[in-house]
């Protein structure tokens, strides 16, 4: 069942963002003072009821960058089913008003126009806005929450008039057993993120430019591959932390580390051209400690003179402490590689949701001890009795004996070492606990 679309749209600064978080009940969307701050089109699920669409401001393209986010906003006037124009209610409506007014009423699709701010002591009349010849209108105010249940009721009852239906519970109990894995492109900025998300999209939805920090919400689409839903999420890319500018940045870099803890699989893209730093090696450090699947994805390949063997030796050295990651060398300009990385995602979602047999658990313990005991002190030694699964995405063991804090480290990477060598967990992390019996 498709759920309908609604797009806000208007000019930059109007309180479109701000508009947004309030439907979705939560910040998803970068909200700043600072003009232009939304540039890639940013949507929301709202109470399973329609898909909402955050835009950035319409205004004339001065440049190909520009030029890229108006086509967005066109896209998004052309998919929505309900458009909400959003206007400043303290600044007399200009010329650019009048324009997206009328794009909005050539479109022939329903269309309420928002006078927001209307809670600043300078909101204009409501008869200024009403020469923009949109008769349906409603004061709103997204930092007091005014008017805003009234919008969210007016929403519902338009969309119903359209014909679009409540899902019934059966319709969401599907609908929540298909959801989509959820697959996030981390990195550095400038690192080919956009161009990635696009290739494996097949279309321009995010953002491209040799800019660095063009993306700075995360960007979503949902694409279906061998019968699975794939959820894109293209994120801001990362400068180290004395690095990163007060303001939009700080909120966008926030924004990547929710995307990780969201995402079921994350691809840290390494730029070929560029040398890998410490950064790189601390954001695969966040991917494992938040239990995600990892992807290495090489970058810009069709640009890099080292060649392949090079570049992984670099990568066999600098991430010697996931060797379970598997490395995929792109090109968003030649597409090569794409589809690999959808294989390697599901492979790894499988791996995620595996669940062992004790049985068998027991059994590769009992061949490990005695193939390799563990050492101890000298009249004391860690006795490993049992071990289980206790928990899926991402996999966890606990192992329980006696004596086990004289348990060394290595032993424990050795267990790990064991069980991948058996079992196919590539790409994932696994946890152990350690319990003595009593």
């Amino acid at each position: 069942m498709r759920l309908p679309v609604v797009a806000i749209i208007g000019q930059t600064n109007a309180g479109k963002s701000s508009l947004f978080n309030r439907l979705v009940r939560k910040s998803q969307a970068i909200v700043a003072r600072e003009e232009g701050t939304t540039r890639d089109n940013v949507m929301g699920r709202v109470d399973d009821r329609y898909v909402l669409i955050d835009t950035a401001g319409l205004k004339d393209a001065e440049d190909e960058f520009e030029s890229h986010i108006q086509d967005q906003i066109e896209d998004a006037v052309e998919a929505a089913d309900l458009i909400l124009f959003a206007v400043d209610s303290t600044k007399y409506p200009n010329q650019d008003d009048k324009l997206i007014a009328k794009k909005a009423l050539k479109s022939g699709k329903p269309t309420m126009l928002l006078l927001n701010k209307a809670d600043m002591g300078d909101a204009l009349p409501i008869e200024e806005f009403l020469r923009l010849g949109i008769k349906n209108h409603l004061t709103t105010s997204a930092t007091t929450g005014l008017h805003i249940n009234d919008l969210r009721d007016h929403i519902i009852k338009e969309i119903e008039r359209l014909g679009f239906r409540a899902p019934n519970r059966d319709e969401l109990a599907k609908d929540k057993a298909d959801q989509p894995l959820k697959l996030a492109l981390i990195g550095r900025p400038n690192v080919g993120k956009s161009s990635l998300f696009n290739t494996l999209a097949k279309k321009q939805q995010a953002v491209v430019a040799n800019l660095a920090g063009t993306t700075r919400d995360v960007n979503r689409t949902t694409i279906r591959y061998k019968g699975r839903s794939i959820e894109l999420l293209d994120t801001a890319g990362l400068r180290r932390p004395g690095k990163r500018e007060v303001g939009i940045e700080k909120f966008s870099a926030l924004r990547t580390l929710a995307a990780i803890e969201e995402a079921d699989v994350c691809c840290l893209l390494v730029d070929s051209t560029e040398p890998h730093c410490k950064l790189d090696q601390s954001l695969a450090g966040e991917i494992i400690e938040a239990g995600k699947g990892i992807i290495l994805v090489v970058t810009k390949t069709d640009l890099d003179n080292d060649g392949t063997d090079q570049i992984l030796d670099t990568l066999t050295r600098d991430f010697n402490f996931i060797p379970f990651a598997p490395v995929v060398m792109t090109s968003s300009l030649t597409g090569k590689n794409a589809t690999k990385i959808f294989e390697l995602a599901l492979n790894i979602d499988t791996a995620r949701h595996a669940e062992l047999k004790t049985s068998d658990l027991n059994r590769l313990l009992e061949d490990a001890v005695a193939s390799h005991p563990p050492a101890g002190l000298k009249n004391t030694h860690p006795k490993l009795r049992y071990m289980v699964q206790t928990d899926t995405c991402p996999p966890w063991f606990v192992v329980y004996g006696s004596d086990l804090s004289l348990l060394h480290w290595s032993y424990k990477r050795y267990l790990e070492r064991r069980l991948r060598e058996a079992y196919d967990f590539g790409g994932t992390p696994i946890f152990f606990s350690f319990r003595n019996r009593d």
